[in-house]
């Protein structure tokens, strides 16, 4: 039962989406050329949601773990702000702002899971490198198209 209400919050999180979808204002963009096929996207974030459900799960009923689900919550809500910020409102500068918050947020998180829990910890990692890549991307999409908002 613990998973599901995880899993909820991140699908929470992922349902962004599709309020705020790429549309023709990202496929106009300047992209990388290591930019992902669009197909990936989802097939990543589905993956990732159940990881990070599943380390939260896993941490829930563990003594001294409030600091590390406090901190669970906060990336979650990063994760959540992104899309909007960056699909909706189209602020790519502000977009990496919260990029660079979760990233952090998430390196801590990681870091403080593995502790209480190795696996826990150690299912944080993908994560860790797609925000890796994300950051990259949103970065350079930033960088590469000045006429966008910041």
């Amino acid at each position: 039962m613990t998973f599901l209400i995880f899993l909820f919050a991140c699908a929470a999180a992922g349902a962004t989406g599709i309020f705020f979808q790429p549309g023709s204002w990202y496929a106009g963009l300047q992209k990388p050329g290591f930019t992902p096929p669009g197909w990936v996207f989802p097939v990543a974030w589905t993956t990732l949601y159940v990881l990070i459900a599943w380390s939260a799960a896993r941490l829930a009923g563990l003594p001294g773990a409030g600091t590390v689900l406090a901190l669970w919550a906060l990336q979650i809500a990063l994760n959540t702000l992104w899309t909007p910020v960056f699909f909706g409102a189209h602020r790519l500068g502000a977009a990496m702002l919260i990029l660079a918050a979760l990233w952090l947020v998430v390196a801590v998180l990681m870091v403080m899971a593995w502790r209480l829990d190795r696996l826990a910890g150690a299912l944080l990692l993908p994560y860790l490198a797609w925000l890796t890549l994300a950051g990259t991307l949103n970065f350079s999409i930033w960088q590469n198209n000045p006429g966008t908002t910041g």
